[in-house]
């Protein structure tokens, strides 16, 4: 990360907090939810299949940049399937970049060519070894292995839902991101049940296992992009919602936090980490701004 990010980062990280502002500071465009998979745990790939316009995601990029955002994901359905006319997910990077934006990610399924160096990150689903992935996502584990391994930058980061059909393979996964060429680190979700998907969440007591695997993991030297001192909130869903610093923004429409914010009930069950870590970030615990800042400058 660049010192004239960190720093401007961290201005506002310390005014938000001082002041109990609740300014954002990181947006999600959905690009399309049109997806070439159907991924057990998903609830949000294919409902409309519309891919939006270029033009579309260029005002929606600047309507995030003039509220203040200034860490930028490019979301789907499955993100390397945009395209209008010439213009590809790459254009839409640099525009990012060119119009200000600090950090700018990608989240994919890793099921088409990674060329993408321009991206901070690319947070690329890889849901346990090849046999509990494969049960998640179809049979894609060989197929994004090989896109990483062909991968023109070593800018990607393992993305894992943790839920029940894959919970007993987050060592798998992390061994698998320490080991892999062009791959950073690996950072974890726990599933968020949609009423569709109800039967996959996991317990506080499954939780916790986990989080007792993720952290004898990070102690095995394993690059985990996730705070260790959030656990304990994530565990029993105790920290605050919905994350106001954080925007979602699809076809014009804006939802602070996540498109699930639409869901009744459904935030007393969030199972995604960055919601805790930056919530708890922005209300000042000490421990997780300590752990947020040696993650972010060795990761980013």
């Amino acid at each position: 990360m660049k010192i004239s990010s960190f720093i401007e980062l961290a201005k506002f990280g310390i005014k938000t907090v001082l002041l109990r502002k609740k300014d954002p500071i990181l947006g999600t465009v959905i690009l399309t939810d049109k997806c070439n998979l159907k991924c057990k745990h998903c609830s949000v790939n294919n409902i409309t299949a519309v891919v939006y316009p270029y033009d579309q995601i260029k005002k929606e990029m600047r309507q995030l940049y003039d509220m203040g955002v200034r860490i930028l994901f490019f979301c789907g359905g499955e993100t390397f399937l945009w395209r209008d006319g010439q213009k590809t997910l790459k254009d839409l990077v640099t525009e990012a970049k060119e119009m200000g934006f600090l950090i700018v990610n990608v989240v994919t399924n890793g099921t088409y060519p990674i060329d993408l160096p321009e991206a901070d990150l690319i947070l690329l689903s890889l849901d346990g070894d090849r046999e509990h992935h494969n049960a998640v996502r179809g049979d894609t584990y060989d197929t994004i292995m090989e896109n990483i391994k062909n991968a023109t930058s070593d800018n990607i980061c393992f993305y894992m839902a943790v839920n029940q059909i894959n919970k007993s393979a987050i060592r798998d996964v992390c061994l698998t991101a320490r080991d892999t060429k062009n791959v950073r680190a690996v950072s974890f979700n726990f599933h968020t049940p949609y009423p569709d998907t109800r039967q996959l969440a996991l317990s506080k007591e499954e939780k916790k296992e986990c989080c007792d695997v993720i952290i004898q993991m990070m102690k095995e030297n394993v690059p985990v992009f996730n705070l260790k001192s959030a656990f304990p909130y994530l565990i029993n869903n105790s920290f605050p919602t919905p994350c106001h610093q954080c925007l979602v923004i699809e076809n014009g429409k804006i939802s602070v936090c996540g498109r699930c914010i639409d869901v009744e009930g459904l935030c007393d069950e969030c199972g995604y980490f960055f919601v805790a870590e930056y919530t708890l970030l922005f209300r000042g615990n000490i421990k997780i701004i300590n752990e947020m800042l040696r993650t972010y400058l060795k990761y980013i």
